[in-house]
């Protein structure tokens, strides 16, 4: 558990901006996110639209074959990778795969990766580490370039249930006022407000979490398994951090149903 404030998160975003500069990073540029769901990947997402590139992301559990199928299509020119993630109790390594994902992505031109398994072990070659990366630029970028509200902001994709992933384009006037419409309208969310949806970095419910940050809200980011260590951990998490909104899928409603957890009688 640990807590960011909204100074911290500027600073980390301004640094990730300035560091995407100096490699040439700008407007027209994508840079994508093989990442959990994380701080990082939230500083990632923040660094990109702020130079006016496009950002895109999807699930370290993905494959090599789903991330090159997603990616390839999209040629970003920086990946910001995990090392591997935990979930349900386990560790589960990445480099080996990141090694595939690289070899199938010949548009990079920068590989950034965060040590989520080893945060004392040295980068793969050829690759540098985050921490490295946000501290190659002497400050944060202070200012902010304005862009026309069809900049290009996200690119999610198809499921990939009938081929190849099918890459969609979200322009930013268009989704951020979509966006803020669910939260503050459909939502009630207000500043200060907690909202946490269970989600990987490949769902578009993470685009839609993160997008809590422009109403002032704040994003309680779980990342791992809604059942470890057993079927009431959203709900504990929920409790612990004074949520306001918790968000899941009707597959966990259903999973939590058959299992005869009823938090209304076993949390506030």
């Amino acid at each position: 558990h640990r807590e960011v404030t909204w100074s911290e998160l500027r600073e980390s975003a301004g640094r990730m901006a300035a560091a995407l500069a100096a490699v040439g990073v700008g407007p027209g540029d994508r840079v994508a996110a093989w990442l959990p769901n994380s701080l990082e990947t939230i500083v990632t997402m923040l660094g990109t639209t702020w130079v006016g590139a496009t950002f895109s992301s999807t699930s370290p559990d993905f494959g090599v074959d789903g991330v090159v199928d997603r990616f390839g299509q999209i040629e970003p020119r920086v990946l910001v990778a995990a090392d591997g993630y935990h979930y349900g109790g386990k560790a589960h390594d990445c480099l080996e795969r990141l090694d595939a994902v690289i070899a199938g992505l010949p548009s990079l031109e920068q590989v950034v990766v965060v040590p989520r398994l080893d945060p004392a072990g040295d980068p793969p070659p050829g690759t540098v580490a985050w921490s490295a990366f946000l501290s190659s630029v002497d400050a944060p970028l202070a200012g902010f370039e304005r862009f026309g509200t069809d900049q290009p902001w996200f690119v999610l994709y198809s499921s990939g249930t009938t081929g190849m992933p099918k890459c969609i384009v979200h322009r930013s006037g268009g989704i951020l006022v979509k966006l803020l419409v669910e939260h503050q309208l459909q939502g009630d969310l207000r500043p200060g407000d907690r909202v946490v949806y269970s989600t990987t970095a490949g769902w578009m419910m993470w685009n839609w979490l993160v997008s809590g940050l422009a109403g002032g809200e704040t994003v309680v980011l779980y990342d791992g398994s809604p059942f470890h260590p057993g079927p009431e951990a959203l709900f504990d998490l929920a409790q612990d951090t004074g949520v306001s909104l918790l968000g899941v899928s009707a597959k966990f409603i259903d999973a939590v149903g058959n299992a005869g957890i009823r938090p209304v009688d076993t949390h506030d």
